[in-house]
């Protein structure tokens, strides 16, 4: 998917394939050699990386001018402190306040829930809408009574990767809902024997909300 993106837009892409089994030293040393190349402008690491790989210290070792995916420290630092502007922002977190802005939903003064706070959708996004000056809540595994504070939300960023967690009822009416889940449930009516489904009941949602984004075919196609 990364690669058509990339040919869509005219950017020059390759892969660099490493077996699971890499070691720690190669994988640091492949990163190495891609900082060094002045052909090379930007390095996107496919994560999870395998359970032997101490995920910080690869992405810490990728040069931040280079750091396209905006998951270096520093770029995540910036992205925090008010008045810094990071040299790259994470693109989920980064087209989901797209999404809210081509719709003309004003993000100021508006109550946003994200749900979940990974570091590659939850926390990014929720530092993006504090920026918008949105008030942000963010709902995790140890949030009491998640339900209350999502029916508050004028904004609603699901990102937790639990299938249908967020039911229409937990919605408030004309909410802006963005559903960043992609989850795998069983469906013997489907040759694959799945289906995807998001984070949000979409069934449920469409009936409440003001906008959301369908699964598939929303923010992560």
């Amino acid at each position: 998917m990364k690669r058509k993106a990339c040919a869509e837009v005219g950017i020059k892409s390759f892969d660099v394939d490493l077996p699971e089994q890499v070691s720690k030293a190669e994988l640091v040393a492949k990163v190495h050699e891609l900082n060094a190349n002045p052909d090379v402008h930007g390095i996107l690491v496919q994560l999870p990386l395998p359970k032997h790989i101490n995920e910080e210290k690869i992405l810490t070792e990728i040069i931040i001018e280079k750091d396209v995916d905006g998951f270096h420290p520093l770029n995540i630092g910036k992205l925090a402190m008010k008045g810094r502007e990071p040299l790259f922002l994470p693109c989920t977190p980064k087209g989901c306040l797209e999404l809210l802005s081509r719709s003309g939903i004003t993000i100021k003064g508006k109550k946003a829930v994200v749900v979940g706070r990974s570091n590659i959708v939850g926390l990014p996004v929720s530092l993006l809408l504090l920026k918008a000056d949105a008030t942000v809540t963010v709902v995790h595994s140890h949030s009491q009574d998640p339900e209350r504070i999502i029916r508050e939300a004028d904004i609603i960023i699901a990102a937790a990767g639990q299938a249908m967690m967020v039911k229409g009822s937990w919605i408030k009416p004309g909410a802006a809902v963005i559903d960043v889940g992609t989850n795998a449930i069983d469906d013997p009516s489907k040759k694959s024997g799945y289906r995807l489904v998001g984070d949000v009941d979409f069934k449920e949602a469409s009936k409440v909300a003001g906008w959301i984004t369908p699964v598939p075919g929303g923010v992560v196609q």
